[in-house]
């Protein structure tokens, strides 16, 4: 079994949501990253991404020390094996993701993260056994007629968002429940997707070139792309490992929220009436169910003192 990291042995008290903002911010303003590296495909981009994300992972982990860590789980092939089904589930979805983008099916994308939060909830509650209050499942009623609304006027594209859901959606139960610290299982993460992304950028050098040789600012957009992953990708994984699955999901509304804007003004793709009345519904669910934590929050410390 791994050590135990510094990011996972946290007090009940210390909450992941500055945490979970960061990483769905930072999320959510990916497509204008996205438009510096359009030149390159999205396959061969993922692979730069990986390969990346590695040195930058492996340099975190030298300053905080946290190599015997590494060097644990990789001698535990139950946990590594878990990290192995989590590094093909993120590739799936980073693949997905970046072809949707670069396609232009912006929206589609947005619906992905639209509909993942509602897979958090059915997952949290089904598998984790977590419970949620009669307002809080009023709130994911309304959120699921609003991305009901978007997806049946986006049948064609359905299977991206779909993708997206539910790669992300399992990425993020195994990370909850790997017993392991976000930085070491993102570093093995990338690691075990190396071999298989530098097959990819050597078999586009030979078929098109590089497009790490094509100029020195898109070769540095590119390297940027590691710890554009990385740093989202570490404080998604504090911030599921400290805080209730379901409200995780409720909070990563915020990413699609602002895909869904870029696209509108950055993108300049057209808004459909049934686009805005499924933002309407979607955000008066996060209204609602942030509502009903703050409530809690409340009436816990007005309890705390008696106790």
């Amino acid at each position: 079994m791994a050590d135990p990291d510094p990011d996972t042995e946290q007090t009940d008290a210390k909450s992941g949501l500055p945490s979970a903002l960061g990483a769905y911010t930072i999320w959510g303003f990916f497509p204008l990253y996205l438009i510096l590296v359009s030149a390159v495909p999205p396959f061969e981009f993922v692979a730069w991404r990986i390969i990346w994300t590695v040195p930058i992972c492996a340099v975190i982990v030298l300053v905080r020390r946290q190599w015997p860590q590494v060097r644990a789980v990789l001698s535990d092939w139950k946990v590594l094996r878990w990290l192995l089904l989590s590094s093909v589930l993120i590739a799936i979805n980073w693949g997905v993701y970046v072809w949707a983008i670069q396609r232009g099916n912006v929206y589609a994308a947005s619906l992905g993260y639209y509909i993942n939060p509602l897979f958090n909830v059915l997952l949290g509650t089904l598998v984790l056994g977590e419970r949620l209050t009669r307002l809080q499942w009023s709130a994911v009623g309304l959120a699921t007629v609003g991305v009901s609304l978007l997806a049946a006027g986006a049948l064609t594209t359905l299977w991206i968002s779909l993708t997206l859901a539910c790669s992300f959606g399992t990425y993020g139960l195994v990370r909850k429940r790997v017993p392991v610290g976000a930085l070491p299982g993102l570093t093995i993460e990338s690691a075990l997707l190396m071999l298989p992304s530098a097959a990819v950028t050597w078999w586009y050098a030979a078929r098109y070139g590089s497009s790490f040789a094509i100029d020195p600012g898109l070769s540095f957009a590119i390297a940027l792309g590691g710890l554009v992953t990385a740093v989202p990708l570490l404080m998604f994984a504090v911030a599921a490992r400290r805080m209730p699955y379901s409200t995780l999901g409720f909070i990563q509304f915020l990413a699609p929220s602002i895909v869904f804007v870029l696209g509108l003004t950055v993108f300049e793709e057209p808004l459909k009436p049934v686009q805005i009345a499924c933002f309407g519904f979607i955000w008066a669910a996060v209204i609602i169910f942030a509502w009903d934590l703050v409530a809690k929050a409340r009436a816990a410390r007005v309890v705390a003192p008696a106790g």
